[in-house]
């Protein structure tokens, strides 16, 4: 803090008066201190017109003394407002500090229990099998239809009781074949829903920590453009059509092209 201003009116009364003191390191005027030297210096000016003197340097010491108190009193404004300043700052940084912590933590969530190799790792995995699965059912039930459609048509050319009978129990175990490889579906919602179970963990985490910095509004002022750098045929290529997509052909649409 600065160390006070030394009045004029006060080494014209009173001389040389010591420094105040120290307190914790710094000078430390308090309101209650400033007032209270207004009101001596006040008596001082009392006194030094009851003890008589000349009524033009009375006069002279009545302004520079009532300058002087105009002077401390918007000194002591400044104080005020400073520190009115000084407590807004600290309520701001206060809530500053306490967005960072919590971010933090949904961040450390995020990465213990999402983000980590070992769950990393499960969520490929679940992926890999709903591939692998998929991929293994849809070959295992064309294999067992185009049995099926080769014992059909050979069924319709013999004549042999025997030869249909043996003809017709392949088409049945193909057709069983083609049940069992539909499994796949029971099997690939399992994995499907772990993966979904995380991602909506990590959605949900991500969504704390965007209302911590304002809510999706204040989000978005800051997402980047999105800028379609595709070339050639892959910028066409957009995979099958969701609900309620848009952009999309519609069987409509190509059937009227052929109207």
């Amino acid at each position: 803090m600065p160390v006070r201003k030394r009045f004029r009116i006060e080494e014209a009364i009173v001389g040389h008066m010591p420094e105040p003191e120290f307190v914790g390191g710094e000078i430390g005027p308090n309101h209650k201190e400033i007032m209270d030297e207004l009101r001596a210096i006040r008596a001082q000016m009392a006194n030094a017109i009851r003890s008589g003197g000349n009524s033009n340097a009375n006069a002279a010491i009545e302004e520079s003394a009532a300058r002087e108190v105009a002077e401390a009193r918007a000194l002591l404004e400044t104080y005020r407002a400073q520190i009115e300043q000084c407590e807004k700052l600290k309520v701001e940084l206060d809530l500053i500090h306490d967005a960072i912590n919590r971010t933090k933590g949904e961040i450390a969530t995020l990465h213990a229990k999402s983000f980590n190799g070992e769950e990393m790792a499960k969520v490929n995995g679940e992926l890999g099998a709903v591939v692998g699965g998929t991929e293994q059912a849809t070959q295992q039930i064309l294999e067992a239809a185009e049995a099926i459609d080769n014992a059909a048509s050979a069924l319709a050319k013999v004549d042999s009781a025997d030869q249909q009978k043996i003809l017709s129990e392949d088409i049945q175990e193909r057709v069983v074949s083609i049940f069992e490889a539909c499994n796949f579906q029971d099997l690939t919602g399992q994995r499907i829903n772990k993966v979904m179970t995380t991602m909506k963990f990590i959605e949900h985490h991500i969504v704390v920590m965007m209302d911590i910095w304002g809510g999706v509004d204040a989000i978005k002022a800051h997402v980047p453009p999105i800028v379609d750098t595709r070339e050639g045929d892959a910028r066409l290529l957009n995979g099958p059509k969701a609900e309620g997509d848009i952009g999309h052909a519609s069987q409509d649409d190509i059937d009227a092209m052929f109207n």
